[in-house]
C-alpha cells in the first residue's frame, strides 16, 4: 500500500511503526455551528482510508478531536447570550448526527480540547524549560528559529517567511522576540473562559491542542496525521515544531492532506452565497449521496460541488442499490447451495473486480478508481445473475458488492420496511404493558419503533402512528 506523503512530496510504501497497528490523528472541526460540506470532505475520505486499513487487517487507533474553545465559539456564545460550553456541546451533538448520517465511523477517541488543558500546560512548561518557548506578560510564545527544520512540511523557506512578516504590523508583535514566533498560551480576556496556569489565567493556542491530544491518545510518535490542505501551514507546521521539540522524536511518519472543495467552480464563502451545511444538503439528498460524491474524485484532487454532479452521484449510487435489490429478489426463489461449473468459472472474474478495487485503494486510496471497479462489478451482476442462477452464486456476488461498498462506507442494501401488521402488533403489546404498569417495556417498544422510523402519538382516540 502506497500513500502520498506531504512531508516528502512523493508516494511511499506504508510501513507502520508497529506491525499490524496504525496510529492515526485527523484534525476535527471547531464546533460553533453546523458543519459545512468542506468539513465533510476530510471526515469522509479519511474515514474511508481507515476502513480500508481495517479491511487490510490493521488495528487502527483513530483519534479525531473537537476544538471546543475558540474565538468563534466565544463570539457565537456572546451573540446568543449563553456560555461557550453550551454552544460547543450543542454543535458537537449536531456534528455527530451529521457524521452518523454520512456513515462516518465514530473515532476510537474524540477528545475535547477543554478536557485536555492540563496536558497542554505541561507540554508548554516543558518547551519553556528546554528553551523553545518564552513568556511575556502572561503570553507564551514558541521560538520558531530554535527549531531548525521549521518549514519542512509546507516546504516554506524560513527567510522568505521572515521577509513576508516584515511588512505586517500586528498588535502586540513588539513583545515577541521574532515576528515568526507563535502563541502557545494567551492571557484571559474579560468574559472569556480561562484556566489557571503558571503564567496566569488564560487558554491555550490552537496549535498546542492537537499536539497534546495526539500525544496523549496515540503516543509521541504516530503513523499518520491527516487533515485538509488548508491546515498544512501554519497549523500542522507548528504542531511538528512543538511536538518534536518537546518529545525529541519525529512526530508523524506520513502526512495526508485532502484538497479543497469548490462550489460551482468558486471557493465556498458566505459572502458569495454559496455556503452549504451538511444539514442543508441532507434536506435534499440522502447523505449517502454526498459520501458517494466525495469518493468520486481522488482525495488530493480539487473537487467541484454542483447540483448536476450531486444528481449524477445520486444516479450512480442508485445503480448499485438497484443491483443489490435485484439480487435480493432473485435470491428469494433461487435454489442450490453449490455453484454450477460455469458459475465457478465466473467467480474468477468476480475476484478480478476485488483485485482491481484493492489495486486502486493501495495506490494512495484512489477511491475514484475503486468506485469504477464497483461499477464493473455491478455490470457483471446485472448480466451474469438470472433466474437460473444458484443461490450460492447469487449470495457470492452480493457479498462481494456489499464487502467493497462497506470499505467505501456506502450503505447499498435497503432495510426491509416493517409491515403495518407488525407495527400494530407491537403497539398492542405496548398498550398491554402500560395497562400492566410495565412502563419500562412500554418505553422500550416506543424506542424500538422510533428506531425503525415509526412515530407514535397517544391521543384520546387511541394510539396513532406514522412513518417518519
Amino acid at each position: 500500500m502506497k500513500v502520498y506523503n506531504t512531508l516528502t512530496k512523493r508516494k511511499e510504501e506504508f510501513i507502520p511503526l508497529e506491525e499490524g497497528k496504525v496510529k492515526m490523528y485527523v484534525c476535527g472541526p471547531t464546533v460553533y455551528n453546523f458543519i459545512h460540506i468542506g468539513n465533510a470532505r476530510p471526515m469522509i475520505v479519511f474515514d474511508t482510508a481507515r476502513r480500508y486499513m481495517e479491511y487490510k487487517g490493521y488495528e487502527v487507533n483513530y483519534v479525531s478531536n473537537f476544538t471546543d474553545v475558540d474565538d468563534k465559539i466565544i463570539a457565537k456564545a456572546q451573540e446568543e447570550g449563553v456560555s461557550p460550553e453550551e454552544i460547543s456541546t450543542r454543535y458537537i451533538k449536531e456534528c455527530k448526527k451529521d457524521m452518523a448520517d454520512m456513515n462516518v465511523k465514530p473515532a476510537t477517541t474524540h477528545p475535547l480540547a477543554t478536557q485536555e488543558i492540563g496536558g497542554m500546560i505541561a507540554m508548554i512548561a516543558s518547551l519553556i524549560e528546554k528553551g523553545f518557548a518564552y513568556e511575556v506578560k502572561g503570553t507564551v510564545y514558541f521560538r520558531v528559529k530554535q527549531f531548525k527544520e521549521y518549514g519542512k512540511l509546507s516546504h516554506k523557506n524560513i527567510e522568505d517567511l521572515q521577509s513576508g512578516f516584515r511588512a505586517i504590523q500586528v498588535s502586540g508583535e513588539d513583545q515577541k522576540e521574532d515576528p515568526l514566533d507563535f502563541v502557545l498560551w494567551k492571557p484571559k480576556k474579560e468574559g472569556e473562559p480561562a484556566w489557571q496556569s503558571p503564567w496566569g489565567e488564560g487558554r491555550p493556542g490552537w496549535h498546542i491542542e492537537c499536539s497534546e491530544m495526539s500525544k496523549k491518545y496515540l503516543g509521541e510518535e504516530i503513523d499518520i496525521h491527516a487533515g485538509g490542505e488548508d491546515l498544512i501551514f501554519p497549523h500542522h507546521e507548528n504542531e511538528i515544531a512543538q511536538s518534536e521539540c518537546c518529545n525529541g522524536k519525529p512526530f508523524a511518519k506520513y502526512w495526508l492532506h485532502n484538497a479543497f472543495l469548490n462550489i460551482d467552480n468558486r471557493k465556498m464563502s458566505k459572502s458569495l452565497g454559496n455556503f452549504f451545511t451538511v444539514r442543508e444538503i441532507g434536506e435534499k439528498y440522502d447523505l449517502q449521496v454526498l459520501r458517494f460524491f466525495m469518493l468520486s474524485a481522488h482525495y488530493r484532487s480539487p473537487l467541484n460541488f454542483s447540483q448536476e454532479l450531486m444528481e449524477a452521484s445520486k444516479n450512480g449510487l442508485d445503480r448499485i442499490i438497484t443491483a443489490v435489490d435485484s439480487l435480493n429478489y432473485l435470491m428469494k426463489s433461487a435454489q442450490g447451495d453449490e455453484m454450477s461449473q460455469t458459475e465457478q468459472e465466473k467467480v474468477n472474474e468476480l475476484t478480478s473486480y476485488t483485485a482491481k478495487f484493492e489495486e486502486a485503494m493501495d495506490d494512495d486510496f484512489n477511491t475514484a478508481d475503486a468506485v469504477s471497479a464497483v461499477f464493473e462489478l455491478v455490470k457483471f451482476a446485472n448480466t451474469s445473475c438470472t433466474g437460473e442462477s444458484t443461490l450460492a452464486f447469487l449470495r457470492k456476488v452480493k457479498e462481494t458488492i456489499l464487502k467493497l461498498c462497506g470499505v467505501l462506507g456506502l450503505i447499498v442494501e435497503k432495510e426491509e420496511e416493517m409491515l403495518d401488521s407488525d407495527i400494530e402488533t407491537l403497539i398492542e403489546e405496548r398498550q398491554a404493558a402500560r395497562k400492566a404498569k410495565n412502563f419500562a417495556r412500554a418505553d422500550e417498544i416506543r424506542d424500538q419503533l422510533l428506531g425503525m422510523g415509526i412515530i407514535l402519538e397517544d391521543t384520546r382516540e387511541g394510539v396513532k402512528w406514522k412513518r417518519a
